[in-house]
């Protein structure tokens, strides 16, 4: 807990210097300009969607949109996030029910910041394997370079239109969500794209086709406003940074607290705590996380010399999970832990002068309808039955939500208000002693990633196999993630050292163990060599098995595998089988400098929770 309020603190200091520069007083008509609510914790922002369905296509009606406003207004928020503006109306209902109630109560306040979608050429295309190629055929593959014109267009368009029709309400325009972030492989662009449409609007604002006092912005994960890797700091990103009048952030602590656990878990000194002390010290370092990736974006702004607003465009936790975040994976999903993210998120930024768009008021089952129990589903802070959860249970008890209705029913309190069945069902997160790995970080701190690698052998990871100085042995030159591609499966390994994939029922799946560098590991050395691992699962499955060179957004990624499984001279059993490789029978032309995915698994075929357990990985010179 000290950690974070030290880290409170220090937040604080950098969101005070932030709100410096944002103007006191409005002279406008139109009511507090972007730059008087920002920042302010006087108006507290969500992000919302007002979909109950299980697709977007049945839209809120205006009663049930009415409904939800004067909810919102009842929990003091002023400020709500859309995400769409001419692909679904929403947006356009939301705005006429705001100015609906403005009009029948002078004191009615609600404000908005306007979301366009954003996206590549031929997003969402499924892609099409060329087996003879080895590669991907070009005419069905997202064309990240390159946006979609005629969407992108249609929804910036209509963007102007509600800004200069609702000039009193709209009072932020973003420019995409999540659009340049590099793991969206289905939709994401490239920040020239986003540039194009910010520098567009600001020109409107400067014509007099656009209200001056619209703020302008993208709102993106922190990584893709140069808070992580290096990779995303390109010119145009600098040029982006310096176009928006603010950078709004995305920080999602509960999604890493399965893919990245370096914050995660119960640290040893806290074993012997009690279940609300440890969950209380957990979700304190998760709010840590969360500055900290904050902080990374504010930093590299300042090591470019600009001096821009910085804002939280999106934060939030689950409190339902039935995968990754629940009682099999990372214990995070409940509505305990909801709670208190909600709360130290909420201390932190009103604290730092930070506007913190909170993921989200309501739950909606159209984000994942495959699944009900899905996380996706339960990011909001009331349920689709009407049941508000322990966040909310306050307010709740204070009376304001009496008398108001969510689809004509009354608001009701989840569990029936019992905090102790509620507590009952919470699990402590798991002991860091005992939790899956989700990253092999035995690195060779004197290793250079993309020079050859002269050991001998090249150990992954091995149950008896320790490199060390004397005995031409090496571990990477820097951290392999354990990558899901597309959520097609899990992958984890245990303190022992065996990585476990599941395959999740898409119709295609794949997982790499992926080298964490600006350029991949150079095994030229190994060319004659070997690639080794044991290997044992379910045999009735086929997939690929090699290792992948360049990356796949660059265009340059080369796929060096051999098939395994069903059908295949490789057989896969639930005994343990030690395959040796040559590296010749893998190698589809690649000359081994840049391997960026030390170890690969692909399948085109569909699969349901089917499992493969590897062990023993290593390359050796031979």
């Amino acid at each position: 807990m000290i950690k974070f309020l030290k880290c409170l603190l220090i937040c604080t200091l950098l969101g005070s210097m932030v709100a410096c520069n944002n103007p006191t007083d409005s002279t406008n008509n139109n009511g507090p300009t972007a730059a008087e609510i920002l920042g302010n914790p006087d108006y507290p922002a969500f992000s919302y969607g007002g979909y109950r369905e299980a697709t977007r296509d049945v839209a809120p009606t205006r009663e049930q949109l009415i409904e939800d406003l004067k909810i919102l207004s009842a929990m003091g928020i002023k400020v709500l996030r859309t995400y769409n503006t001419s692909q679904y109306p929403q947006a356009s209902m939301l705005l006429a029910a705001i100015r609906e109630l403005k009009d029948s109560d002078p004191d009615f306040e609600m404000y908005l910041m306007l979301g366009t979608w954003i996206e590549a050429h031929n997003s969402w295309q499924t892609g099409v394997w060329d087996e003879e190629k080895n590669a991907w055929d070009g005419d069905s593959v997202t064309d990240h370079f390159k946006g979609n014109i005629k969407n992108n267009s249609a929804e910036i368009d209509a963007a102007v239109a509600m800004a200069n029709e609702y000039p009193d309400i709209v009072k932020v325009i973003a420019v995409g969500n999540e659009a340049m972030v590099q793991w969206a492989v289905n939709y994401f662009v490239y920040p020239k794209t986003i540039l194009k449409w910010v520098n567009y609007l600001q020109g409107l604002k400067k014509s007099g086709g656009l209200n001056a006092d619209i703020w302008v912005t993208s709102s993106d994960n922190y990584e893709t406003w140069g808070g992580g890797a290096t990779f995303y700091h390109t010119d145009d990103l600098v040029a982006l940074i310096n176009a928006v009048d603010y950078v709004s952030v995305h920080t999602y602590p509960f999604h890493d607290s399965f893919y990245n656990q370096d914050f995660w878990g119960v640290l040893a000194d806290e074993e012997q705590l009690t279940k609300q002390q440890i969950t209380q010290a957990a979700m304190a370092r998760a709010v840590e996380y969360a500055t900290s990736q904050y902080q990374g974006v504010a930093d590299y702004i300042q090591s470019l010399g600009i001096n821009k607003p910085i804002h939280i465009g999106e934060s939030g936790w689950a409190s339902s999970d039935g995968a990754a975040y629940g009682s099999k994976g990372s214990k995070a999903a409940d509505e305990y832990k909801e709670r208190l993210f909600y709360e130290y998120m909420r201390d932190w930024t009103d604290a730092a002068g930070i506007s913190l768009f909170y993921f989200e008021a309501f739950d909606e089952r159209w984000k994942d309808s495959a699944d009900e129990r899905g996380s996706e589903n339960h990011f909001g802070l009331i349920r689709l039955n009407n049941e508000v959860k322990y966040a909310l249970w306050d307010l709740f008890d204070q009376g304001a939500f009496d008398g108001l209705t969510r689809n004509g029913k009354p608001l009701v309190k989840s569990y029936a208000g019992d905090e102790a069945t509620l507590m009952a069902e919470v699990e402590k997160p798991p002991f860091k002693s005992r939790m899956a790995i989700r990253k092999i970080a035995t690195v060779n701190p004197q290793a250079v990633a993309g020079e050859a690698v002269s050991a001998g052998s090249y150990v992954v990871t091995h149950e008896s196999m320790q490199p060390s100085d004397s005995n031409n042995m090496t571990y990477p030159s820097a951290v392999l993630k354990l990558i899901p591609w597309e959520g097609t499966v899990s992958i984890e390994m245990s303190q022992l050292g065996v990585i476990k994939v599941v395959t999740r029922g898409s119709d295609w799946w794949g997982t790499s163990l992926e080298f964490q560098a600006e350029v991949g590991e150079n095994l030229s050395n190994f060319a004659s060599g070997h690639l080794h691992f044991d290997i044992r699962g379910d045999g009735d499955m086929a997939f690929n098995i090699g290792f992948q060179t360049g990356r796949y957004l660059n265009g340059d990624q080369v796929n060096s595998f051999v098939p395994f499984g069903q059908g295949t001279g490789r057989p896969v059993t639930d005994q343990w089988v030690s395959y040796k490789l040559p590296i010749t029978e893998l190698n589809a032309g690649t000359d081994l400098k840049d391997v960026t995915g030390i170890l690969s698994l692909l399948s085109q075929n569909k699969a349901d929770n089917k499992q493969v357990f590897l062990r023993n990985i290593y390359y050796t010179q031979d």
